[in-house]
């Protein structure tokens, strides 16, 4: 009578996933950047960036009804028209203006031109506070002036 074939059972084998696992930790040593600390604030005042100075271009400006006080105006004259804006932001040599009231958001946006020394509003963005779908930007700033 043969002997029944013995089933051998191997343990599996667990190595295979040490030589990526080693590579990722030495990929994390290797070639590091030395990191400097950021500056430390001397005032209880935020940083501020200044805007980027970059050559002067001059851009298109949007051409819409009910526009005409805003579109081509600089900050302190928009500043007037509705007041303290809610954001200033300023990326690159553009600035963003943000006014706000119950019924929408108006975001200016100005652009540095040739005959300007001053960035001039050259587009306008509106939408409802409530739910930030589009609206017509010139009732936004009809709106945002009566207030």
């Amino acid at each position: 009578m043969p002997m029944p074939a013995r089933t051998v059972l191997r343990e599996p084998k667990r190595h295979f996933l040490a030589v990526p696992a080693l590579a990722l930790l030495l990929a994390g040593c290797a070639g590091g950047v030395a990191s400097t600390p950021p500056p430390k604030r001397t005032s209880g005042v935020p940083a501020t960036r200044q805007p980027t100075r970059t050559p002067l271009r001059d851009p298109q400006f949007q051409a819409a009804a009910g526009l005409e006080g805003v579109i081509g105006a600089d900050r302190s004259r928009l500043e007037r028209e509705f007041g303290q804006p809610r954001l200033d932001v300023w990326e690159g040599d553009a600035r963003k203006l943000q006014f706000t009231g119950t019924a929408c958001v108006l975001d200016v946006y100005l652009y540095p031109t040739s005959s300007s020394r001053e960035p001039l509003a050259t587009y306008v963005d509106a939408r409802r506070s409530s739910d930030g779908k589009d609206v017509d930007r010139a009732a936004c700033v009809a709106a945002l002036k009566k207030k």
